[in-house]
């Protein structure tokens, strides 16, 4: 089997070779290929030495090598994992600073800058399965790039080829909900239900019986992912309205208190998220080209992607292996929530076997998240047209649509300073 992985110059990519070296037993990876534009050679480089000493240490016959020819890379290919940034950190910077001018959240799944971010990357996703379409055809599309949800609806709205989208935080939501119950993760059965960054567990399931209240009656100090600095004020809010969030909706229910802290970031010396990602990513390259380095470092983790290869590599597993266990993935809607079109992409349980991601039919979205759920989606639609076509004034209604903005002169500086501070990757935009 060949896997392939695009965006392999991102210092994730340790996670997902060990995710292949834990899942050798079942799942017959013979090789690897790394792919990333020429910006990132450096770091693929190192990606690919580490990524050997590693499946050396761990006695497995899987060659790996790295390419800047996509669509050779892709030749043949069975999975393959998208984890890429266009414009890299430089890129998320901007997305984070720009909207802090106007007094909007900066966050690069979020609000305008994960808007931005969708704009940059839904082209690129559409040329790479272009090529994919030409080279290898029934390979399945594992989407962790973000904004992931509406990658993934774009990918599956315009292109031929199979695609799942992916994300960490639900399985790293799955696994703190088993540690405050104080039970193993495998004797946990939790359901969630919403978009990508906007979904809840409304059950947690355990020993046949929904142990939601139970959950959230237990407070956990550290927060789900570490990209987000927990909130005390949405444990209570979770209480009252009976499921655990997303952290992401801290963006939405908490809106001043984290336009308060990015804010205050950006002016300190830390600087905003992509800053210190900067300082993090540079620690973990030099560690990864320490010759004596065989394993993952503890450091990755301050990365914010957690069990990210535990996600990945699970997925693809029980694809190739028809297992028809449930993971939480995400797929296209097909009346699971009938307010949406069919055709959106959700986040949810889903059987997984060789035929992708079936949905189950049992979930319900909980009245009062509806709302935001319906606008949201709204915002992804146009943001899609938007991307595709370099419309404007779908861009600004895109704008407009999202609840982090809320007024019409903000929506129309933003676009215009992010136009113009990302014009080198929004060439459909023109100027």
């Amino acid at each position: 089997m060949k896997l392939v992985v695009i965006g392999g110059g991102s210092s994730y990519t340790p996670e997902l070779v060990e995710g292949v070296i834990l899942h050798s037993r079942t799942l017959p990876v013979t090789e690897i290929v790394l792919i990333d534009v020429p910006m990132g050679e450096k770091k693929i480089q190192i990606n690919t030495d580490f990524a050997k000493r590693m499946i050396a240490h761990a006695g497995l016959d899987i060659s790996v090598r790295y390419t800047l020819d996509r669509k050779e890379g892709l030749a043949g290919a069975a999975f393959v994992i998208t984890q890429l940034r266009v414009g890299g950190l430089g890129a998320r910077a901007k997305d984070e600073r720009i909207p802090l001018t106007y007094g909007v959240i900066g966050q690069e799944t979020t609000g305008p800058g994960g808007f931005f971010k969708a704009l940059r990357t839904i082209p690129v996703l559409l040329d790479i399965c272009k090529d994919m379409e030409e080279v290898c055809p029934d390979a399945w599309l594992i989407n962790f790039t973000n904004p992931a949800g509406i990658v993934t609806e774009a990918v599956l709205k315009h292109t031929g080829i199979k695609c799942i989208g992916l994300c960490n935080v639900s399985i790293n939501m799955w696994h703190d909900a088993a540690g405050r119950l104080g039970v193993p993760v495998e004797d946990m059965d939790c359901r969630f239900i919403g978009l990508n960054h906007l979904s809840v567990m409304n059950h947690a399931y355990c020993g046949g019986e929904d142990r939601i209240g139970d959950v959230l009656a237990v407070s956990n100090s550290e927060s789900v992912v570490k990209n987000i600095e927990k909130n005390d004020e949405m444990d209570i809010l979770a209480r009252e309205m009976g499921c655990m969030f997303s952290p992401y909706l801290q963006y939405f229910y908490s809106e001043k208190e984290m336009l308060r802290k990015e804010t205050k970031e950006a002016l300190s010396i830390e600087g905003t998220r992509a800053n210190q990602v900067k300082r993090v990513e540079a620690e973990l390259f030099k560690c990864y080209q320490n010759e004596s380095l065989k394993e993952k470092p503890e450091a990755l983790a301050k990365r914010g992607g957690a069990r990210y290869s535990e996600a990945a590599i699970k997925l693809i597993d029980s694809i190739y292996n028809d297992r028809k266990d449930v993971q939480v993935v995400d797929v296209q809607n097909h009346g699971t929530i009938p307010e949406l079109p069919d055709d959106c992409v959700i986040e949810m349980n889903c059987v997984i076997g060789k035929n992708g991601a079936e949905p189950l039919k049992d979930a319900e979205v909980p009245a009062e998240i509806l709302g935001l759920v319906v606008q949201v989606k709204a915002y992804e639609l146009l943001t899609i047209e938007a991307a595709i076509e370099g419309d404007r004034r779908k861009a600004l209604l895109a704008l407009m649509n999202n609840p982090l903005v809320h007024d019409v002169k903000d929506a129309r500086g933003i676009l215009e300073d992010m136009l113009e501070a990302h014009k080198e990757y929004l060439p459909r935009f023109g100027q």
